[in-house]
């Protein structure tokens, strides 16, 4: 079964990809002045208190039809508008242009800043976000039916922009990701690994980049522990990532990266990891423009388990709000065929279905 869901993977990134290249320039235009219209109209709403009436976008340029009441407003409209993804310029009400407003805008520094940098990864098991899902063992003799919950957030404490999506940032990021055994009379917690990082953010552009050190330690359910008969392992350690991220138009985005054990428990861990992806978040909405297809690839592969790639999955649609432009409520559907993301068991190979809930914070 794993290599017929690998051939799967294979066919659609081939799709995705030749599909990209055959897309008429109109198509791509509409697409893209659609998503940068309704980005706008959230800004507009959350920021301004300005209805999507005021705004009108075509061939990527976003034109501001209502007023501001100072001058000082308008070109915080008009800087804002300009940093919205893939505009290529800004025009005001009575046309002023918003091209070169914002090199002379100072540099400036925001603390807790209300969105992040670098946006989180849909199908990744280990980004720390607040999340509820079933999963649905198959052919393991141990687990069957599962409950994976995770507690966690991204928590960006200061933020130093010097032009319009050219920022960097300094934050947290902390999460309990746990598995429980439904099928057990009392659910038992299986697993827990508690996370925590500190994290550096750049994006330049349609570009971002994550940087962190992390610490992950690893417990046994006491429950699981009673009724198996199992070696407990003190898994601990310290690593270094590094992410580079990459939007395309047509909502796609590409992601790769790294990371190197520092310090790890028990010692004869080896070191390195790779992890590379693919997104689409639809430029197109439902319902009024309160939902939005997603769905994201995840690829990770470690020296420990001698490179062998675990695969991710997850598709679905994700509920959205202007008012609430940086929460999103996703509902995915869940494969993954690989090496177990949850610590104890890093060397046990499982594969299972699911469905679950996430709440993202972008």
């Amino acid at each position: 079964m794993r290599q017929a869901f690998w051939a799967i993977a294979a066919a659609v990134t081939i799709w995705v990809v030749s599909g990209f290249g055959d897309a008429s320039q109109a198509q791509e235009a509409d697409g893209q002045d659609e998503f940068i219209r309704g980005y706008a109209s959230a800004v507009l709403a959350s920021e301004f208190e300005l209805p999507p009436e005021c705004v009108h976008v075509r061939l990527a340029v976003v034109q501001l039809l209502c007023e501001a009441e100072t001058d000082v407003r308008l070109r915080r409209m008009l800087t804002r508008l300009q940093s919205i993804p893939g505009v290529q310029g800004v025009v005001g009400p009575t046309g002023q242009a918003a091209t070169g407003k914002a090199s002379e805008e100072p540099e400036r520094t925001v603390f807790l800043p209300d969105d992040m940098l670098f946006k989180p990864l849909i199908a990744d098991p280990r980004w720390p976000h607040f999340s509820a899902s079933y999963q649905r063992y198959l052919e393991d003799e141990d687990l069957r039916h599962v409950g994976s919950a995770t507690f966690g957030e991204t928590f960006p404490f200061v933020r130093f922009t010097w032009a319009p999506q050219h920022a960097i940032d300094a934050g947290l990021q902390a999460a309990v990701f746990s598995i429980f055994d439904l099928a057990s009379e009392s659910s038992d917690l299986v697993n827990a690994d508690y996370w925590v990082a500190a994290t550096t953010a750049l994006r330049l552009n349609g570009f971002s980049a994550l940087g962190r050190l992390y610490h992950q330690s690893s417990h046994l359910g006491d429950e699981f522990l009673l009724r198996n008969e199992v070696e407990r392992v003190n898994l601990s350690y310290e690593a270094l990532e590094a992410i580079l991220s990459h939007n395309l138009p047509l909502g796609l985005r590409v992601y790769g990266g790294g990371e190197f054990l520092v310090h790890r428990e028990p010692e004869d861990l080896k070191r390195w990891a790779m992890q590379g992806g693919l997104e689409f978040r639809s430029p197109w909405t439902m319902a009024n423009g309160t939902m939005r297809p997603v769905a994201g690839l995840d690829l990770q592969s470690s020296q420990e388990n001698g490179w062998g790639p675990n695969l991710s999955l997850r598709a679905g649609v994700q509920l959205e709000d202007q008012v609430f432009v940086s929460r999103k409520l996703q509902i995915l559907l869940e494969y993954f065929d690989g090496n177990s993301p949850n610590g104890q068991f890093y060397d046990r190979d499982i594969q299972y279905i699911g469905l679950g809930l996430h709440l993202q914070y972008d």
